[in-house]
């Protein structure tokens, strides 16, 4: 089985949650409170882990207590952490906002993640060999990004980039991805078109395509996920339930999609997987809390 190796950010997830989210100025009295793992890269990284499979981190933590418990908890998960190091700085975190109906409102201090360098993250991918998966995402510094993608690309590695938060990315490193994993905001910060249905998610897909990109994959929220390969486009829908937090649907479709995929399962057959994987994940609270096991998605 390929090996999956995930490159990303590391944070520790402070949430309340609140009737409704609060306007500028504006204070709202909060219910729960809870502190959990979370950062994109390590909620896709324990995504990988709860599938079932070995998955290689790589990312950087402060010399703090944040970063102790992260640590200790990716352990806990099965995660590989010899890859992660650790910085003078502090660790990132991560401020959450949960409303009644499940949206969400969030706001990150990068700190060590935004010191993570090629330099630092090399190691793990001298790990990586021909067919192996490299999952990205965009709470590292850009610069890191592009040359994790070039290194990996060059070994033949499947690279998978989920473009998140929303930025614009280099057409060189467009053109070295395997696959892509825009929301409806990241495909127009990319693209510039605007996608509100499975028409324009076509568009925006095909501009993707032009730009070099061999497969992409525009999630859609409660409409589903479109599906953009080999020159044609089926949207998937997503599975019908009652969401409670969809803080990490997405970095848990995005773990579960690469898990898929390094069991040998098309793209399609991986993208309806990582759809009923995320479904769970939005009925539970948190980040890393809400990630489902394998047998949970198997039965779902």
């Amino acid at each position: 089985m390929n090996k999956i190796v995930v490159i990303g950010s590391s944070n520790t997830d402070m949430v309340v949650r609140s009737e409704r989210l609060p306007r500028p100025g504006e204070s709202v009295l909060g219910g729960g409170f809870m502190m959990a793992g979370g950062g994109k890269g390590a909620n896709q990284a324990v995504a990988v882990a709860r599938m079932g499979h070995r998955v290689i981190f790589s990312a950087a933590v402060g010399n703090d207590m944040f970063g102790d418990a992260a640590v200790a908890a990716y352990q806990r998960f099965g995660i590989d952490t010899t890859y992660i190091v650790r910085k003078d700085t502090p660790s990132g975190v991560a401020l959450i906002m949960v409303d009644s109906a499940a949206q969400n409102s969030i706001s990150v201090a990068l700190g060590a993640n935004n010191c993570l360098t090629i330099d630092d993250v090399m190691p793990a991918l001298e790990q990586v060999e021909g067919g192996d998966i490299v999952l990205l995402q965009l709470e590292i510094p850009m610069d890191t990004v592009d040359a994790c993608v070039a290194v990996a690309a060059a070994k033949g590695a499947r690279v998978v980039l989920n473009p998140a938060p929303a930025a614009t990315v280099s057409e060189h490193t467009l053109s070295k991805l395997y696959l892509i994993t825009p929301n409806q905001t990241e495909a127009q910060t990319l693209t510039g078109i605007e996608v509100t249905d499975e028409a324009s998610a076509e568009k925006a897909a095909q501009a993707l395509v032009s730009l070099g990109v061999e497969r992409v994959v525009i999630t859609m929220g409660s409409e589903g996920a479109y599906l953009y390969e080999d020159g044609k486009g089926v949207l998937i829908p997503a599975c019908k339930v009652s969401a409670v937090d969809t803080t990490a649907a997405g970095d848990v479709y995005n773990g579960a999609l690469c898990a898929a995929l390094a069991e040998g399962l098309s793209l399609n057959e991986a993208l309806r997987f990582a759809t009923k994987a995320s479904a769970i994940s939005v009925t539970r609270v948190g980040a890393q809390p809400s990630v489902p096991t394998r047998e949970e998605v198997d039965n779902f």
